[in-house]
């Protein structure tokens, strides 16, 4: 029978989620395609979810359509909480998202009141919960209005579904009009999840990161790494069994360029002299200065969340750092 590590919350940072009362751990568990595919055994499963709370991450992302097979890595981590982490519930963060499609027919995807509650209800039955801790609009709809999809998350705290809601891929404009909608209604937004890494700055551009500390709503993004770009593994071009070699339709092989390569080789000479990995120093670059309160990260195995959670032990970076990693990106 697994017991969690007593030191377990001696070492990571915990974040408050913008106004909330709610603390996020620097680093957190992301379960996309990781796991519910059958070339993943459950004990490899379980071994990463053991080892995560066991080094202080207790939060764990889902979604409704995560798998493959939709719906598995819910099902999947059903069957680990059951087995190992049940008498901790109520130390974990659990969240679940909703917006993209996810069974046939018109009520399958996007943004209205019957996909999201309809939705919610399947995921609690697959994880095998009462509720989640945060359930999320994954994606605007733009034939539902704001009001509808927004009414939808905050029936979901009425019902005592969700403690929490979240909006992930929403523009800083629709996100300042949900956080409004969702303020006169009662039930605040607490954060947002957005696409952010070194090499992918759109929630700065596009000033989404602005308009979260403007509405003091919490964020954690996704895809730190770049799909695995921002690690080691690109150093010397294409790996034959890497996700950029395969027909995987997040990262393709014309991506990987010359002069990507050699940015991510004069990025990696930067974390060396951290003393950190490039999968490290990216994690600590999107955790710089507090705008961010968590950073999703993938596992595939307990070695790559020990690895993921060892970037906590430098967080801090200098001017001439800062600057010498914008020279590198921004050319």
């Amino acid at each position: 029978m697994y017991t969690a590590h007593p030191d377990r919350y001696a070492e990571m940072p915990y974040r408050r989620t913008g106004r909330s009362g709610l603390k996020l751990p620097a680093i957190s568990l992301g379960l996309w395609h990781n796991f519910g595919p059958a070339d993943r055994t459950v004990e490899t499963q379980r071994a990463i979810l053991r080892r995560a709370f066991d080094l202080g991450v207790t939060h764990f992302d889902l979604a409704n359509n995560y798998g493959p097979p939709p719906g598995a890595a819910e099902s999947a981590f059903g069957e680990a909480l059951k087995a190992d982490l049940a008498a901790y519930r109520d130390e974990l963060i659990i969240s679940t998202k909703a917006g993209y499609l996810m069974w046939p027919g018109p009520y399958g995807e996007w943004g209205s009141r019957k996909y999201l509650l309809s939705s919610l209800d399947q995921s609690l039955t697959r994880m095998g919960l009462d509720y989640v801790d945060i359930f999320y609009s994954h994606r605007p709809d733009p034939e539902t209005p704001l009001e509808e999809t927004m009414g939808a998350l905050h029936t979901a705290v009425q019902q005592g579904k969700a403690l929490y809601v979240g909006i992930s891929n929403y523009s800083a404009e629709q996100t300042r009009e949900a956080a409004r909608i969702l303020g006169e209604l009662g039930t605040p937004l607490l954060i947002h999840q957005p696409r952010y890494s070194m090499l992918d700055r759109r929630p700065e551009d596009g000033g989404l990161l602005d308009a979260l500390d403007e509405l003091q709503v919490g964020s954690i993004v996704f895809s730190p790494l770049e799909q695995g770009l921002l690690t080691g593994r690109y150093l010397d071009g294409i790996p034959e069994d890497s996700r950029a070699a395969s027909d995987s339709p997040f990262l393709n092989s014309d991506a990987v360029t010359e002069d990507l390569v050699q940015q991510l080789r004069e990025l990696n000479d930067i974390a060396k002299g951290r003393g950190q990995t490039l999968a490290q120093l990216a994690l600590a670059w999107v955790l710089r200065g507090g705008r961010v309160t968590s950073a999703l990260v993938g596992a595939s195995s307990p070695k790559q969340i020990e690895d993921s959670v060892g970037t906590i032990a430098n967080l801090d970076f200098d001017a001439e750092e800062l600057a010498r990693i914008e020279a590198i990106v921004k050319g």
